[in-house]
């Protein structure tokens, strides 16, 4: 059976999106959309300016929770999950019970946390690249 990623008991505020995550994907088949209009929705995100966030692309980086909507542009708002359970966009196989963090993309990879901005912790398996999981956001 495969996994199905999930929500529950998530909390979130929004923030807005710096150039990084406000990204024009429009719906699929408009001339101008991006493939596969997924943004950078479930990636990881750090703070990047006054009460603005923007994609986090390393484990080092401190991250305060993951991008849940598809800003189309800057200052648009990015609604920032930043504990509960939430859907992650993996980058490799995860195995659940996994601590996992941001890679160069802003996907989810295993590896531990720095001590800095939020913990995630795998809740179900991950079978690659692109492929939706469950994580549980803590600290």
């Amino acid at each position: 059976m495969s996994p199905i990623s999930y929500e529950e008991a998530l909390r979130s505020v929004n923030l807005a999106a710096d150039a990084t995550v406000g990204i024009f994907t429009g719906p699929p088949g408009r001339p101008g959309s991006a493939a596969p209009n997924s943004g950078k929705q479930y990636c990881a995100l750090k703070v990047t300016g006054k009460n603005q966030v923007g994609l986090s692309t390393a484990a080092a980086d401190n991250i305060v929770g993951i991008l849940q909507n598809k800003p189309q542009q800057p200052g648009e708002p990015a609604t920032t999950g930043i504990n509960g359970i939430s859907n992650a966009r993996g980058a490799g196989v995860i195995a659940a019970g996994d601590e996992v963090v941001p890679d160069a993309t802003g996907r989810f990879v295993t590896g531990a946390g720095t001590g800095k901005g939020k913990r995630f912790i795998a809740l179900e398996p991950c079978a690659g690249a692109d492929q939706m999981f469950a994580v549980l956001i803590v600290g």
